[in-house]
């Protein structure tokens, strides 16, 4: 039965009332005061203080001062007059019982209106970060187009010039190559005028017919060879070869790599994107580094160190909300759960990690040292003897130079020899 409080002492103004409560030897929160317009409970086992004021108060600006055994209210009137009492007096059980009742539910009613209130006001502040991410997000879009365009118009601008440049270029070898032709054909003309000449002085009145090109081997035709100098064909015109690569996410040649591993690799990190993209208008409040599991890892392991068990288990708990794969996060916990006696939690972590550790491999062999250490001390501290170990037994096994561990296993050995012969 809870010890009600008749020892109290009151004065008023005629705007407020202060109430002075004793409370020797409790330690009162604001979570054991509960007050409204009309109805004012303190609730602390063993005692208990209840009051059905005698006029109408402003429970929003009225207060209340906890310290040194004490709990000081300031109660403000809403109409300003003098009561005549503290409470109100010679009423009926029910009157009375029907006013608690109302009280309770004024106050269910308004907590109701703020919640809906608060949830009204997050979903505009969310509807109000969308659209500023939105736009950020279309200016960025539009800065990168207008980028592209300037630098499309720009290699454009050189592509045609470097054309316009070996055209000149082509135009500029066949004008020489026709002059350098030509001239050739002239001095074959001047050399054929000047034999023909030496030809008539030395030889009068021989026949035209004798000039005629003859079809043996051994004789020269200049007018062949005229035909072939202007028959020579023009020079190859320019084009442009398109090479095309396969698309690859590494960089690495795929003649060099192991599709396989890269494929698998690939599939956890989408599987990670999914996670954090599911759990994003839960994190959306987060800095940029409190995403990171790594960053996570330190500072739970910063909050280790210096005793605050809870806060590591929080950081490392966010961490594997962000990523669930990383075995680390799950034996960190376990030793949380150690040193805070949740030796169930400190077994099912441990196991997790180790679940996470294969291929045993000589990289992560004293993770599983510990994993298997804190197991087993979580099954010796549950009175599971057998089981913590072998626990110490595998991790003996892993680590067989560890004298610690060998001689808390033949400690757990006595006591399960201990216990065999009480029983």
């Amino acid at each position: 039965m809870p010890v009600w409080l008749r020892e109290y002492s009151w004065r008023q103004t005629g705007s407020a009332v202060y109430l002075s409560l004793p409370l020797p030897g409790v330690r009162v929160t604001p979570a054991n005061i509960f007050c409204t317009d009309q109805y004012l409970k303190v609730s602390i086992h063993p005692f208990l203080f209840e009051a059905i004021l005698y006029a109408p108060i402003d429970e929003t600006n009225s207060t209340a001062k906890i310290g040194n055994g004490i709990i000081f209210f300031t109660l403000y009137k809403k109409e300003e007059a003098m009561w005549d009492s503290l409470t109100i007096e010679n009423d009926s059980k029910e009157k009375l019982q029907y006013l608690r009742e109302n009280a309770v539910l004024k106050a269910h009613e308004k907590a109701k209106e703020e919640t809906e209130a608060k949830k009204v006001t997050k979903q505009e502040h969310k509807k109000y970060a969308l659209e500023a991410t939105m736009e950020l997000e279309e200016a960025g879009r539009k800065r990168i187009e207008d980028m592209k365009e300037k630098e499309r118009q720009k290699v454009t601008k050189e592509l045609e010039l470097w054309k316009k440049q070996q055209e000149d270029a082509e135009k500029q070898k066949r004008v020489q190559k026709g002059r350098k032709l030509h001239k050739e054909i002239e001095q074959l003309k001047e050399r054929k005028n000047g034999r023909m000449d030496k030809t008539g002085i030395l030889n009068k009145g021989t026949s035209e017919t004798r000039l005629k090109p003859t079809k043996d081997h051994g004789s020269y035709s200049m007018f062949s060879e005229n035909l072939k100098e202007e028959q020579l064909p023009a020079p190859r015109s320019a084009a442009t070869i398109k090479i095309n690569f396969t698309s690859r996410v590494f960089p690495t040649a795929l003649r060099e790599s192991r599709v396989a591993e890269e494929e698998e690799w690939l599939r956890k990190q989408a599987e990670a994107r999914r996670t954090i993209s599911a759990d994003l208008s839960e994190l959306e409040d987060l800095k940029e580094e409190e995403k990171n599991p790594d960053w996570l890892k330190d500072k739970g392991n910063k909050m280790f160190a210096t005793g605050n068990y809870f806060g590591a288990v929080n950081a490392y708990n966010l961490a594997l909300r962000l990523n669930n794969k990383l075995p680390l996060l799950y034996l960190n916990r376990a030793a949380c759960h150690l040193k805070l006696r949740n030796l169930h939690k400190a077994i099912e972590d441990s196991s997790k990690a180790l679940e996470l550790l294969t291929p045993p491999v000589p990289d992560n062999e004293n993770a599983r040292v510990k994993a298997y250490v804190r197991r087993g001390t979580a099954f010796c501290e549950l009175e599971l003897y057998t089981e913590g170990l072998q626990d110490y037994e595998a991790a003996l096994k892993i680590d067989p130079k560890n004298r610690t561990i060998e001689k808390d296993a033949e400690k757990i050995r006595h006591l399960i020899q201990g216990k065999t012969q009480d029983s």
